[in-house]
């Protein structure tokens, strides 16, 4: 017993994490919004582990083998959500709402009215920026490589998820050119597609949501508090309707809703309310965590299959508003509860701010933009490299594939791809993001009029 609890005192040591908590830890903990790094890490391995279950394991997908079926451990609740993509971008909507807004609802609460305004001001350029130079960045990459034919075996696969997003070869480098600058155009047009990398499909969203919030705040920013978060509760409540309809085509509803959650969060970090509930707060901010969790298990297809989806698919249509997504609407209120309940816990605060979880928050939006090559590509070959192509059936139709290997090839190759994948991820977060920091940060100095160029047009001097 001694020996063991020498280990433990040695490992928390090293790893900083003390799980008692004073009422100064307390303080430091309800302080500190770096959780929202690790939780953003999180959502980020959880959409790489989405296509990875679409490509290798699609029974996961549907809750039970059959009405009323067996269920496999993997399509149990909670367990499933290796495979619900969609949740998982909930997520970053939530978080991108709160990380967006923390700093102005901060200054806005002090009555820094005017550094709130300039806040806010400055977040929405840098924020075009940070989404729009990497994605082109990744997508370049993408596109080069398909040019040398790099998603030749991932299209002859088996893989669902890798053969139906890997482009072909351009016909020619002038086409292949062609092909680039449309690709790169799309991905921020309504409907968007980026055939190069399908997962850039969220990007204009997330853009749009930032927008949401910035335009949302201004608004507010002169409000009280008070008034300002009933405000922005409206506008929750009232996004479900035209936030639905704004979504229609892409598929994703919930941009609104998620954002002015984000808003919410943010709002509700900087009141008192997390402090006077923090000792009370390890009774029932972990129910309402494994409640969020549990909704987010909600499955996009079959849902009345198994008995607790259908228990669900029933209140579904009960609760939600018209013409809610099914397949998204109880995993975005899941993602909205299991944020709530991290922003009152100071314990969950201080888990998800672990050194590691904070590193693949650092990373996240490079994993983000590059799994998907990764697959297609590295992964594809590590597996299918000693397959022979075989003739495979789906849906009636023959298809000449390499067939999927088998449970002992993907317990040797996928830590294998693991290590490639978060190694070029981090060094594209500490080599290669610099650099479009570096572009965003001159041209806000030259279009801030920071810098010392003249302008296009005489300035009055009156």
């Amino acid at each position: 017993m001694s020996a063991a609890a020498s280990l433990l005192g040695t490992y928390t040591e090293k790893v900083n994490w003390n799980p008692a908590l004073d009422d100064n830890g307390y303080k430091r903990a309800l302080q500190d919004t770096s959780w929202a790094d690790g939780l953003r890490g999180i959502a980020a391995v959880f959409v790489m582990f989405s296509h990875l279950t679409i490509a290798f394991a699609r029974y996961i997908v549907i809750p039970c083998h059959g009405k009323g079926g067996p269920m496999l451990l993997m399509q149990r609740p909670i367990f499933r959500l290796v495979g619900q993509g969609a949740a998982w971008v909930a997520l970053f909507f939530i978080l991108s709402g709160f990380v967006n807004s923390l700093k102005a609802v901060k200054l806005a609460r002090a009555g820094n009215i005017e550094p709130a305004l300039s806040n806010l001001a400055v977040s929405s350029f840098r924020r075009s920026f940070r989404l729009v130079l990497p994605a082109t960045a990744a997508t370049i990459l993408s596109w080069f490589i398909t040019q040398f034919g790099a998603y030749k075996t991932a299209q002859r696969s088996d893989a669902y998820w890798l053969y139906t997003t890997s482009p072909n070869p351009s016909s020619s480098w002038v086409t292949a050119v062609d092909d680039l600058l449309r690709a790169v155009r799309t991905t921020w047009t309504y409907n968007p597609d980026n055939p190069y990398d399908q997962p850039q499909w969220a990007l204009l969203y997330l853009l749009q949501g930032s927008m949401f919030v910035f335009t949302a705040l201004l608004a507010t920013i002169n409000l009280t508090s008070r008034w300002r978060v009933f405000t922005i509760i409206f506008l929750y409540f009232w996004s479900w309707n035209w936030g639905i309809r704004l979504g229609d085509r892409c598929g994703l509803a919930m941009v609104a809703v998620n954002v002015f959650t984000g808003i919410l969060l943010a709002e509700l970090n900087h009141s008192h309310l997390p402090y006077r509930f923090a000792r009370s707060s390890r009774f029932f901010t972990p129910p309402l965590a494994v409640c969020g969790l549990l909704l987010m298990s909600f499955p996009s297809e079959y849902q009345e299959w198994a008995h607790w989806s259908d228990v669900l698919l029933r209140w579904h249509y009960t609760v939600a508003p018209a013409n809610a997504e099914l397949a998204r609407f109880w995993p975005t209120i899941g993602a909205q509860i299991l944020t709530f309940s991290v922003v009152m816990s100071p314990h969950l605060r201080r888990l998800l701010s672990h050194r590691w979880l904070l590193w693949l928050g650092k990373i996240s939006f490079p994993l983000y933009l590059l799994h998907g090559s990764f697959m297609r590509s590295i992964l594809a070959w590590l597996l299918f490299s000693r397959q022979q192509i075989t003739e495979i059936e789906e849906q009636g139709k023959k298809h000449m594939r390499y067939p999927l290997p088998g449970t002992p090839t993907f317990l040797v190759v996928i830590p294998i791809f693991f290590i490639i994948l978060f190694t070029a991820t981090h060094f594209w977060a500490i080599k290669i993001e610099p650099y479009f920091g570096i572009v965003t940060k001159t041209a806000e100095d030259i279009m801030f009029g920071k810098s010392e160029r003249g302008s296009a047009l005489p300035v009055r001097m009156d």
